[in-house]
């Protein structure tokens, strides 16, 4: 089977309503996403929604990615392209084979591994770069999903146009985890686990397109990357507002947090929440946070967790769906995302888009997203977190307000129709086609956030 078969047979529509045309004909769009799943983060979401949104605009879309693999709309075809999917392995060590040692890619990923390097951006590039040079006339273009690979220049030197999304530079998590890091020992293990970042650094400095989803990347991009800012389109991200609706059958408990954290991710800023729950303890004793994320037993967090004595109130929750999810936010009086950077900000989106009053860190992206229909307080700062809970737990009338005004903001700016129509403009820009109309403006809601500060409502 080739990678022309079981293209869509989509309707071959952009939006007629916004730029008042249609493209010459559905393009053929090539996307590429190393580790794939929702559960193992935002990028396999990304994947999701912008394969189903470029689709229902009319355009063919394929999804090549390594293990672990994506869930996708039926009309988006799924080309696997697996590693060694060490991660996945109880004895890594035993896990290469003989056939394995006649293929440099396989050898490389199996010694990283072992050797505590991340190698499978890297591997999955040379597998993927293999691939399309036998298939790659099937397709208009190639868009990465950050594995920012040098087969990536390999795919450019073959005749493709390639694009490729930033969602958010990695030097920021490896300067967090350093500087969580107990000893000299593990900043070494850190450091190696990012060795990646040399090649990424690389390969963004000399591909021609890149998009990012919000201006706080975009200048974290050109500042840490060294990329140059003409390189770079700014397309927000979207939400799923059909999935993630308030849910006027489901009573929010009056007393219950909710968060979505990697609990032992520094980046996360759980740490930060927990301080802030121990302190509303006495004046709520039937406060509950609930964790979307996964606890790892003896972890730090775990351990915060006994140093304050919150074993009995913090609930942790892994591995759910998107209904499951959907349901925890309308039973949530407060979701907060005390990230101390975010490229974009889904779960605040997310939350947003189901009727949730929301609080979040000004870390990274999150005040672009909040904007005005939220509490916007410092990152990292446990203080302001307890002042601006106390507030929204003592008043429901603020409560509804900040629910009402979260959803009208997602419904105005972020939506993923929106978002494949920018992208699609950008495709036809770099195949030198004619944009039908005007690009539309991806700025209105940073313009928004910058109007009333930058700061979201009052959190003090």
């Amino acid at each position: 089977m080739t990678a022309l078969e079981n293209f869509a047979d989509g309707p071959g529509a952009l939006s007629r309503q916004s730029t008042g045309a249609v493209p010459p004909r559905p393009l053929k769009i090539c996307l590429l996403g190393y580790r794939s799943h929702p559960h193992c983060g935002g990028q396999g979401v990304y994947l999701y929604y912008l394969s189903k949104a470029l689709v229902d605009a009319g355009h063919a879309v394929d999804v090549i990615s390594g293990q672990p693999y994506p869930e996708l709309d039926p009309r988006v075809r799924l080309i696997k392209m697996p590693g060694l999917n060490l991660f996945e392995e109880k004895n890594p060590t035993r896990a290469l084979r003989l056939r394995h040692l006649l293929s440099w890619t396989d050898f490389f990923e199996w010694w990283s591994k072992l050797s505590g390097g991340f190698a499978e951006p890297y591997t999955f590039g040379r597998r993927a770069a293999r691939y399309l040079r036998r298939h790659g006339r099937h397709y208009d273009i190639v868009h990465d999903n950050q594995s920012l690979c040098y087969g990536l220049l390999q795919i450019e030197r073959d005749g493709l146009p390639v694009v490729a999304t930033i969602h958010h530079p990695i030097t920021r998590d490896r300067q967090l985890a350093l500087d969580a890091a107990p000893d000299w020992c593990y900043r070494l293990l850190v450091r190696r686990w990012h060795n990646f970042l040399r090649m990424q650094i690389r390969v963004s400095r000399r591909l021609r397109h890149i998009v990012t989803v919000s201006e706080q990347s975009q200048r974290d991009i050109v500042e840490q990357f060294g990329v140059a800012p003409d390189q770079i389109r700014l397309i927000y991200n979207g939400i799923d507002t059909d999935i993630f609706r308030p849910q006027s059958d489901i009573s929010r408990a009056p007393q219950r947090i909710m968060t979505t954290a990697s609990a032992d991710q520094p980046l996360k800023g759980l740490r930060f929440l927990l301080h802030a729950l121990a302190a509303l303890r006495k004046k709520y004793p039937e406060l509950e946070l609930l964790v979307v994320g996964r606890l790892q037993e003896g972890g730090a967090t775990e351990q915060l967790l006994n140093e304050l004595q919150l074993q009995t109130v913090v609930r942790f929750v892994s591995g759910i769906s998107n209904q499951q999810m959907v349901d925890y936010y309308a039973s949530a009086s407060v979701v907060v995302c005390p990230s101390l950077y975010e490229g974009f900000g889904l779960p605040a989106g997310e939350a947003m888009a189901c009727g949730t009053p929301v609080i979040s860190s000004d870390g990274g992206a999150l005040p672009e997203v909040v904007g005005d229909a939220g509490m916007v307080v410092p990152a990292g700062d446990s203080d302001a977190l307890a002042r601006a809970l106390d507030r929204l737990l003592a008043d429901a009338s603020l409560r509804e307000t900040l629910g009402q005004k979260g959803r009208e903001r997602i419904e105005q700016h972020f939506s993923w129709r929106l978002a494949a129509e920018h992208l699609v403009h950008y495709y036809l820009e770099i195949l030198g086609r004619e944009v039908p109309g005007r690009h539309p403006s991806a700025e209105l809601p940073l313009r928004k956030a910058r109007e009333n500060g930058g700061r979201g409502a009052e959190a003090a």
